[in-house]
């Protein structure tokens, strides 16, 4: 059996990321939502590597005042062996 074999019972971090807008009280921005991208990316191909264990793709309608809203968002779940040096909490 390879030693580098994708074992869930090895993941020991999972980080969750929100992509998009979720909160119609706190929307973000153009560049929040491309760094909440970049930093997926970052996850699954920086080292340690990180393994995509699930996406939760999501809506929200909302009104606010007369006008209508939908929010949609994407929460991905990345899990490593080991918490990377470079992931902080805040991101």
């Amino acid at each position: 059996m390879a030693a580098n074999q994708f074992q869930i019972s090895n993941m020991r971090f999972i980080k969750r990321i929100v992509v998009g807008n979720d909160n119609p009280q706190n929307m973000r921005t153009e560049a929040e939502v491309q760094e909440s991208m970049d930093t997926v990316n970052k996850c699954l191909a920086g080292t340690p590597r990180g393994y995509l264990l699930n996406i939760e793709k999501s809506f929200g309608l909302y009104n606010i005042g007369e006008h209508q809203i939908v929010l949609q968002y994407a929460v991905y779940h990345v899990g490593f062996d080991r918490k990377p040096m470079w992931l902080d909490d805040h991101g």
